[in-house]
């Protein structure tokens, strides 16, 4: 079946949104999606990709596909746009778990079900959706403890570089980490964390604050190994990268090939090409009219050195 792809202008967020089509039959879904920030890490632009091939090899789909940039009131907007071109299903990447629950709840009083991508939005929005598909953020946390727990042979101090603030994945991941450390390295002490906003550079900019004020750090744990190896690359340039322990979450090729040459402990395996075509499933599954869990997890393993020959490298 022929697919057409064209640009379009979104008139009330006044930045450009791809709408991917296939010829006009009766049974065609018109899904939007709203993304966090297709530019800030190579993940998300990944997952963009995928998106937008999976759209298109699907007849029974039209996809609108915007970005908001990291911008909460862009991605309200985008919302509201989306209710009035009347699409059939909303997916949103949230830029705030919070900020966002006004926005759906819009969607949820104009009868078009909500599919959360990736991150989860707060609690008390999720009566109006329909399903998250995405990793368990706090399980891939306390994966990411256990693995710092085998770093450090059972003790040592840590510090930890968390995700953007106010960002629920950024939110689960330190939980599952600060709760399960204790649980099976109680000698292990985590002594400060601060925010990278999955940014490579600011995190190495906090590495290197940390590198000053701390002497005795034995690992350092990052939300995501794209801020992992900015914290890594900061060790380097000091000279103290063979003392630290790195480990991340979501493993990113530069994380893979860290740990190929034994600077990077080990991180969690993240696919954003079955993130992706989980929530394009999930939201015409829900269309479809099947049982959908609410919470829709796709499974997220552990990798070290160890076992890497099990998982190709990271695209992102």
């Amino acid at each position: 079946m022929n697919k057409s792809l064209k640009v379009t202008i979104a008139g009330t967020t006044a930045i450009a949104s791809l709408v991917i089509a296939g010829a006009a039959f009766a049974d065609t879904y018109k899904i939007g999606i709203t993304q966090n920030n297709v530019g800030v890490d190579s993940y998300q632009t990944t997952y963009e990709k995928a998106f937008i091939a999976a759209a298109e090899a699907n007849a029974d789909v039209e996809a609108v596909v915007l970005d908001a940039g990291g911008d909460v009131a862009r991605q309200i907007a985008q919302v509201q746009d989306l209710i009035q071109q009347e699409v059939d299903a909303i997916i949103i990447w949230p830029t705030n778990g919070e900020a966002v629950i006004p926005a759906v709840r819009e969607a949820f009083k104009a009868g078009i079900p909500v599919i959360v991508t990736n991150s989860n939005i707060a609690e008390a929005g999720h009566e109006f959706v329909k399903s998250f598909s995405g990793p368990d953020n706090i399980t891939q946390g306390s994966r990411s403890a256990e693995l710092m727990c085998e770093a450090l042979d059972g003790k040592g101090r840590v510090l930890q570089i968390s995700g953007q603030p106010g960002y629920t994945t950024a939110i689960e991941r330190a939980k599952g980490f600060e709760d399960r450390l204790p649980e099976v390295c109680p000698d292990v002490e985590l002594v400060e964390t601060q925010p990278g906003d999955w940014n490579r550079e600011k995190s190495q900019t906090v590495m290197e604050a940390f590198l000053v004020k701390y002497d005795d750090i034995d690992g350092v744990y990052a939300g995501d190994d794209n801020m992992g190896v900015g914290a890594m690359n900061a060790a380097i340039a000091a000279g103290r990268v063979g003392d630290i322990a790195f480990v991340g979450a979501t493993n990113f090729a530069v994380g893979y090939e860290a740990m190929a040459r034994g600077e990077y402990y080990g991180s969690i395996y993240q696919s954003p090409v079955d993130d992706a075509e989980a929530a394009l499933k999930t939201a015409l599954d829900v269309l479809g009219g099947k049982e959908v869990p609410f919470l829709n997890y796709f499974d997220t393993p552990k990798i070290t050195k160890a076992n890497m020959d099990q998982f190709t490298k990271p695209v992102f």
